[in-house]
């Protein structure tokens, strides 16, 4: 046998697991996506030219979905990159009982994420949560937090922050402990500090680890579902309805199994697109350096 074709051997377990649970679901999603498959046909699927689509681009809450996705999902990509960032490099110091810590920081990444809104829902409630409980020890009224649309938004956000934020860290430290430490030792040598560290040696030797934590926060904050719909349910009055939900809505709910099929064929297309231009966006810088 050749040797260029034993390493594709030895993947062919993992190629083939990843087709059944990846491809072939995407495939099915893409045929689904051109039949109208509803109680009106019986769920039987019948091919309608791409009405489907035609709905999509006319569906004024599919663009109000889209938009919330997306907002939701640049604030809160945004703010466990930073906050992951500087975590990493915190865990990245030499210091007494740091795989410890390094293992408590993992705790709400190891949280089922169903675990973790039902959690951040107790805590919010109105008027029995333990937020509520602290305000009015302090001398306040009780607020509802999760009843108006701006709260209710950034306590989502702050739940998605809490929960990844330990994920981008330690993609982020795997990248800091690769680098070679002679590296930084030369540039403290030189009279180099803590910023001038990152700035120049650190900063862009993690560009290919930022871009692995990015596209994965980017593709799981895009199909957020759990978090949605037990902090929120979507609401109040859609404000915090993901494109997931949409879709979860539509399947379950008025059992239209089609547009279902192309509202998450959207979400895909989607996140591809945001992933390519990103990594366009980094060859681009890449070369011109």
């Amino acid at each position: 046998m050749s040797a260029d074709l034993l390493p594709l051997l030895w993947m062919a377990p993992a190629l083939l697991l990843l087709g059944l649970v990846f491809l072939w679901p995407w495939v099915h999603y893409c045929w689904l996506s051109l039949h109208a498959s509803s109680l009106l046909t019986g769920l039987a699927a019948i091919p309608n030219g791409g009405a489907n689509w035609q709905r999509l681009l006319q569906d004024g809450r599919f663009w109000q979905d889209a938009l919330q996705t997306v907002r939701f999902a640049g604030v809160s990509v945004g703010l466990e990159l930073g906050l992951g960032l500087l975590m990493a490099l915190l865990l990245h110091r030499p210091s007494r009982g740091r795989g410890l810590l390094r293992a408590f920081v993992l705790i709400p990444w190891a949280l089922p994420g169903t675990v973790m809104a039902l959690g951040w829902r107790w805590i919010l409630n109105d008027p029995y949560g333990p937020l509520n409980a602290l305000i009015q020890s302090l001398g306040g009224s009780t607020y509802p937090f999760l009843s108006s649309p701006a709260t209710t938004w950034a306590f989502t956000v702050l739940a998605d922050v809490w929960k990844t934020t330990p994920f981008v860290a330690i993609i982020l430290l795997a990248g800091l402990q690769s680098i070679p430490r002679d590296l930084e030792e030369a540039l403290r040598l030189e009279g180099a500090g803590d910023w001038t560290v990152l700035r120049r040696l650190q900063w862009p030797l993690l560009s290919s680890y930022v871009t692995l934590a990015l596209l994965f926060r980017l593709a799981q904050a895009f199909g957020v579902f759990d978090l949605i719909q037990l902090l929120t349910g979507g609401g109040p009055a859609g404000s915090t309805e993901s494109l997931a939900s949409y879709a979860y809505l539509q399947a379950m709910r008025f059992l239209d199994f089609g547009y279902s099929a192309t509202l998450m064929l959207a979400t895909f297309l989607m996140v591809l697109t945001l992933s390519l231009l990103w990594l366009g966006g980094m060859r681009w810088s890449g070369a011109r350096r």
